[in-house]
């Protein structure tokens, strides 16, 4: 169900943990930008990870699979500094994210990899904490905003009335969860 459709830098046969001077940089890109940003790291050949899944999407009435990041606006860099700032250079970047835990990032992609190799669907799911304002995307509350109150099975999402002082609470799946800024 899930493709990588571009080169990674980590492939079934590599380890993520490669040359010792190698560092782990977050690169927040511009609106869309992932797939062209990775294309533009692989020409100059600076390893990167971008985990891709396929999602079916609506376009013109029909169902159409389309290859999607997993983390939309985000690109893994494994290199030098030098590295992180030719990604810069290409002007699809908005921000280079340094990462003060390499060990802890390596396991969680190698987590996400072992993931998207196997034959289990993955979606993107919102990481949500409690206090968190959120939008409802679909369903039958569709529309609706409130605010997180914990993180188990279920959420629970607060609906509040300022003006009264008040709030209410009701249980809601996740993963129909969009976060607000």
């Amino acid at each position: 169900m899930t493709t990588v459709t571009l080169p990674t830098c980590m492939s079934e046969t590599q380890h993520m943990a490669s040359t010792p001077m190698a560092q782990w940089y977050v690169l927040h890109t511009k609106a869309r930008q992932e797939k062209a940003l990775a294309q533009s790291l692989d020409a100059i050949q600076v390893r990167y990870y971008l985990p891709i899944i396929d999602q079916m999407r609506m376009h013109g009435g029909r169902k159409t699979r389309v290859h999607m990041p997993l983390f939309p606006g985000y690109l893994f860099l494994h290199g030098s500094r030098d590295d992180a700032f030719a990604s810069d250079r290409t002007r699809r970047v908005a921000q280079i994210i340094e990462v003060p835990d390499q060990q802890g990032l390596t396991e969680e992609l190698n987590n996400i990899r072992l993931a998207l190799s196997s034959t289990q669907p993955m979606d993107p799911y919102p990481y949500l904490k409690a206090g968190v304002r959120v939008v409802v995307r679909s369903g039958p509350l569709q529309g609706m905003t409130g605010y997180v109150e914990s993180r188990r099975q279920l959420d629970r999402l607060i609906l509040k009335v300022e003006v009264l002082g008040q709030a209410c609470s009701l249980e809601v799946d996740g993963a129909i969860l969009d976060v607000l800024d």
